[in-house]
């Protein structure tokens, strides 16, 4: 474990730094099977983030292609920027809370706006703790979006 974590700390330094940036990089939490590392940057972190998230989705792709050729074992991690991803997933969560209370309050269906698969899972997951509404994905490609459902309702 402390080998790996070396190989992908020293991974996603070099990557960095080939790239003309500089920062620092830590080991945040471990998960089952997921591990969040951090980087803390005082350059134009919003080059490295990109709109939306697109630059850091692209970054943790090729780090975790580097990786994966450097270790035995399927490895999965993922990379935060300046608390980007904790404060977007914050921020979708709190969307998600609110369409849920829309959904029961008015006893009608909330259709949420399209978001990517990350986004979306992360809906799903925490308004699978709430047993009163219900939710379900519709639309292709960049198109989908989250259906939020009163649960007594029926699902169409």
């Amino acid at each position: 474990m402390e080998q790996q974590t070396t190989i992908i700390k020293t991974t996603i330094e070099k990557l960095l730094s080939s790239m003309g940036f500089s920062g620092t990089v830590s080991l945040i939490k471990t998960a089952e099977d997921d591990a969040l590392y951090s980087i803390s940057t005082d350059s134009d972190s919003h080059l490295l983030i990109g709109q939306h998230g697109v630059n850091l989705q692209a970054f943790q792709h090729i780090a975790r292609l580097i990786v994966r050729k450097q270790l035995p074992e399927k490895v999965r991690f993922s990379i935060d920027i300046n608390d980007y991803r904790q404060q977007k997933n914050h921020s979708i969560i709190e969307l998600a809370l609110q369409a849920a209370q829309e959904a029961i309050s008015g006893h009608r269906s909330i259709v949420m706006r399209p978001m990517s698969t990350y986004e979306r899972r992360i809906v799903h997951l925490e308004l699978s703790k709430d047993s009163a509404v219900v939710t379900e994905s519709i639309g292709e490609g960049e198109n989908r979006k989250i259906v939020v459902k009163p649960a007594d309702m029926l699902i169409a």
